[in-house]
């Protein structure tokens, strides 16, 4: 899908002419006490002028009614609906990773699905002593750090839960997704003080840097910290000395047994591993196959239509899309590599697959660094194991204990019970494609940040509100 060159420079236009030069004075002391309108439409190059912007725009959503909180709600589903093609192409050419179609459906979906007003529940307790009642209260600014995987759409879905919950957010996005990003807050607070009249409940750093993120981490006037990256930022968000939520790395796992419906498995393979080009981080990255059934599995693969490699074709990929890094020079994924088409895999394999080829895949052992390494591009290794102990065994391994996400296919229901409780990660999913364990085919609702690390799982606008108590003793209750 060809981009339209004059769309991004229209937007880059736009956002200038509603942005305007920054005020002086970034770097003075916070003031505590920005007026309502003295924002920028969410977008802001000083950490301190931007979290100013979000306490005040949180005090004022504060004040309002939930229902004023469900139409600021109702306009970001909006317009994640309604402008998801240009905004989807628009990361697709900033980012150059992951396929146009899902960049654009993941946008959709988002404002579709996203948990909004209707998670937050009232608990009541009466008694011969009166009545308690428990509601959910916001943090107030909430600090957010999003991924160049998914930039837009995770700052869509965070900031439905977060302002469900009825609070502000502070975005330190990906510097590779930066400008979707601010184009993307631009739309949102333009509408929501246009139609709700409260500006930059949704601020974005334009220039984001690791230093703007400590800061942010750091900033007396934030109150939570939620991560959705890689470990280094996870752990520093950890050692802030406030409270985290942390969506860390996987490295999914597959096992397939004798009894599973390969057909059935071959195609929720390719399509949970296909998607966005393997950028999930659910996504399936291995696959431990019994031996009983491992040639008939790679057949269902190819009528299912991935196309195999053999083994000199895979050592010729990996020479290219695996490098070394860190002074212990450790495996990892080629930057050039990561996100592209199955073709681009192909090509540097040396061969030729229709561009509209989803996935290519190939036997491997359990240590070739596509089994050991969370690689986001859309090859999948396939190793031999002796029996189903033998595979969930691997799995287990080559999951590293992230306990994030796990996948099998399989008639058996003690071998599922089996690798569910060895594995014991956040998501687990039975005969279906990794999107189901989001509600996307299967049960349950969707968020695009997992709290795997520190035990959240799924966020939802629950995550991010504090419970609160309020009792009156001997009093009030009327039965």
């Amino acid at each position: 899908m060809q981009l339209d060159e004059s769309l991004i420079r229209n937007v880059v236009a736009a956002v200038l002419s509603e942005v305007g030069p920054m005020p002086a004075g970034s770097n003075t002391p916070l003031s505590r006490h920005v007026p309502p309108g003295a924002g920028h439409n969410g977008i802001f190059t000083d950490v301190n002028e931007a979290v100013a912007a979000a306490r005040a725009a949180h005090l004022q959503l504060r004040a309002r009614s939930m229902e004023d909180r469900k139409k600021v709600i109702d306009i970001i589903r909006r317009i994640s609906i309604d402008q998801c093609e240009e905004l989807g192409l628009m990361e697709m050419r900033e980012t150059g990773i992951g396929r146009p179609e899902h960049k654009i459906e993941k946008l959709r979906t988002l404002g579709m699905l996203s948990p909004g007003t209707e998670f937050l529940q009232t608990k009541a307790f009466s008694g011969d002593h009166g009545l308690a009642v428990i509601e959910r209260s916001p943090f107030g600014v909430i600090a957010a750090i999003t991924p160049v995987t998914h930039s837009l759409p995770t700052i869509t879905g965070n900031a439905v839960s977060m302002i469900a919950g009825g609070n502000s957010v502070v975005v330190n996005p990906h510097p590779s997704g930066k400008k979707v990003a601010a184009e993307g807050v631009r739309r949102f607070n333009k509408a929501i003080a246009a139609e709700v009249g409260i500006d930059n409940l949704i601020c974005v750093l334009a220039e984001p840097t690791l230093e703007t993120a400590d800061a942010l981490f750091s900033h007396r006037d934030v109150a939570l910290i939620c991560v959705t990256g890689g470990p280094a930022v996870g752990r520093a968000a950890l050692r802030s000395g406030k409270r985290a939520i942390v969506a860390g790395p996987g490295n999914p796992p597959v096992v397939v047994d004798e009894t599973a419906d390969l057909d059935n498995a071959a195609r929720c393979i390719i399509q949970g591993a296909a998607y966005d080009n393997n950028l999930l981080c659910i996504a399936e990255k291995e696959v431990f196959v019994v031996e009983s059934v491992f040639d008939d599995m790679m057949a269902a693969m190819r009528r299912a239509g991935a196309v195999q490699l053999d083994a000199s074709q895979i050592a010729k990929l990996t020479s290219q899309a695996i490098t070394q890094v860190g002074d212990d020079k450790h495996d990892a994924a080629a930057k050039d590599f990561i996100g592209k088409d199955a073709a681009v895999l192909a090509r540097a394999a040396g061969v030729n697959v229709p561009e509209s080829c989803e996935l290519v895949f190939g036997e491997t052992d359990e240590h070739h660094p596509f089994v050991t390494v969370e690689q986001m591009m859309p090859f999948l290794p396939f190793v031999r194991a002796r029996d189903v102990g033998h595979a969930i065994a691997m799995a287990k391994e080559y999951e590293h204990g992230f306990r994030h996400t796990a996948i099998i296919h399989s008639r058996n229901v003690r071998n599922m019970t089996t690798m569910g409780r060895e594995l014991d990660t956040t998501l687990y999913v039975k005969n279906g494609p990794c999107m189901a364990a989001l509600g996307l085919g299967g049960e349950g609702y969707l968020s695009f940040s997992i709290a795997g690390p520190t035990g959240e799982g799924v966020t939802s606008p629950d995550t991010f509100t504090r419970e609160r108590r309020c009792s009156m003793v001997d009093e009030l209750r009327v039965v």
